[in-house]
């Protein structure tokens, strides 16, 4: 029909909740044309949707999704950060760069894939004097909601053959917050979203933290990280080889 409206009800905060600080989520209706046609509709929606431009802080931007639009698996991550709403483009700090490892280490490219994000825009934190703002926060499920029609309109164009969600703030959006109490619930088998498959496994910026704490949490970590890929890798009928499904990322 050249149309795509989302259904978002599971996200919706109860009738008796708190007065929203943002408005309801939209519905999102694409005009009739090719792909490439509807993703550049949809990303001027959203790039210059008032909400989204409200809530992203002077000189930064709003952050929507890049990649193959015949890609056959989608990633979604959380929300932007501070090098995504500096440059305007997913997963491009330090968490973007393992991602892009981890995705090279499939045999593929980033440009052989698609990128994007639940929210939209970096979710807001006091700043200093100088504008700067210190640290991330994970996305409410009131922005959550908000923004997963424009998520969900990007699948949709792409249509992927595969959704790869990264993190538990990508799976409450996309599988319901009543679903996803911890990673445990959900990593380590297949999910349905919208009629295709969907496989959840750990943040890149969940690995860099097990970094930190050591090389035996950051091996184990990576691991089960890899597993997950190596699951995705099977589904999408990619080649792999014996080194592929024993090493640990590096």
């Amino acid at each position: 029909t050249g149309e795509s409206r989302m259904a978002v009800s599971s996200l919706r905060q109860p009738a008796n909740a708190a007065p929203r600080l943002l408005p309801p989520p939209p519905d999102v209706v694409l005009p009739i044309g090719d792909k490439t046609a509807r993703w550049q509709a949809l990303r001027e929606l959203v790039l210059n949707h008032p909400v989204c431009q409200a809530h992203v802080r002077p000189g930064k931007q709003v952050v929507f999704g890049v990649g193959n639009l015949d890609a056959r698996i989608l990633f979604v991550g959380e929300a932007p950060g501070a090098e995504e709403e500096q440059q305007g483009e997913p997963f491009v700090g330090p968490a973007g760069q393992l991602l892009t490892r981890m995705i090279k280490a499939m045999g593929l490219e980033r440009s052989e894939v698609y990128i994007g994000n639940i929210m939209n825009w970096r979710p807001e934190l006091p700043s200093r004097a100088d504008g700067t703002q210190v640290g991330n926060r994970e996305p409410t499920l009131e922005e959550i909601a908000f923004c997963l029609p424009f998520i969900t309109a990007q699948i949709d164009v792409v249509s992927p053959a595969i959704i790869v969600a990264l993190g538990a703030t990508a799976a409450r959006g996309l599988l319901g917050p009543h679903n996803v109490r911890t990673m445990g619930d959900v990593r380590g088998r297949w999910h349905d979203f919208r009629g295709r498959p969907l496989r959840v496994t750990y943040h890149p910026s969940y690995l860099l933290r097990k970094v930190v704490e050591g090389k035996i949490p950051e091996q184990r970590a990576k691991r089960a990280a890899w597993e997950d890929y190596l699951a995705v890798m099977e589904r999408a009928v990619l080649p792999i080889t014996d080194k592929q499904r024993s090493f640990f990322l590096q």
